[in-house]
């Protein structure tokens, strides 16, 4: 029988892209969704219609599953996101506790922001949990810092915290998580960050210069412990593995658009 994996947050960013890479490598695969499956999706794998936040149906999700890679994302605040991998853990150990891959974030522990806090708690349960684990920690995708930019881009001055940033491709992040979840649990295993460590008002005039647009940049030091925090580069890896696409050769090549 073949194996399968189980992808949460599947028809999202990074759930996408790791579901194509496994498909391409003829890896059995089973997507998580709260949604039933489109009619006009390609028949290229499961589709399991389960949510997270209710408990109904992750049960099944997990039956002869031998690796769950978690993408899926409480992204309303520190509270939904720990609830819901709690939920996943304990149907994991009733399934008999496959190999857990998590993703995570960069420094989550130094930025006071909610979503981190629970994305912080989410490691400690997944690390007291008896399921053996694999967690990567990525720094913000070229996508997020597009679609910041792109936001701020709609306003006559283009408005930035001072700061810095070290982006990743999301296909570079795709293809370390599967490459995790084909080998054995590794607990925390290196943080995964782009090429370049840069100013956000660097990487908003290169955004500028290459989608054509034409704006002054503001870069504010803007009160509060979270900004404070991104100006004195505590959202920066301090020895990571370094993806190869830096932002510039990302938007030039279109990705995602």
């Amino acid at each position: 029988m073949q194996e399968r994996t189980l992808v949460t947050g599947a028809t999202a960013t990074l759930g996408r892209e790791v579901v194509a890479r496994l498909l391409a490598i003829g890896h059995g695969v089973r997507v998580m969704s709260r949604r039933p499956r489109p009619a006009e999706d390609p028949q290229h794998y499961e589709w399991a219609v389960a949510d997270l936040t209710t408990g109904r149906g992750v049960a099944d999700a997990m039956a002869g599953v031998r690796t769950i890679v978690h993408c899926a994302s409480g992204r309303s605040g520190r509270q939904k996101e720990a609830y819901i991998t709690r939920t996943l853990l304990e149907a994991a150990r009733q399934a008999g506790s496959p190999h857990l891959v998590y993703i995570s974030i960069i420094n989550i522990d130094q930025v006071p922001l909610a979503y981190y806090r629970g994305k912080l708690a989410s490691e400690k349960l997944i690390e007291e949990s008896g399921v053996p684990f694999t967690i990567l920690r990525a720094a913000q995708f070229h996508d997020l810092v597009r679609s910041l930019f792109a936001g701020a881009a709609k306003l006559p001055v283009m408005p930035l915290p001072t700061g810095r940033l070290q982006p990743v491709d999301v296909r570079e992040v795709a293809d370390r998580l599967v490459e995790l979840a084909l080998g054995e649990p590794g607990g925390r295993v290196r943080d995964l960050a782009g090429p370049e460590i840069r100013d956000t008002g660097d990487l908003a005039r290169a955004y500028l210069r290459i989608t054509g647009k034409q704006r002054p940049v503001w870069t504010l030091k803007l009160p509060g412990k979270l900004f404070r925090a991104l100006r004195e580069g505590h959202n920066i890896a301090r020895d990571p593995d370094r993806g190869s696409a830096t932002f510039e050769s990302w938007l030039a090549e279109g990705a995602h658009r």
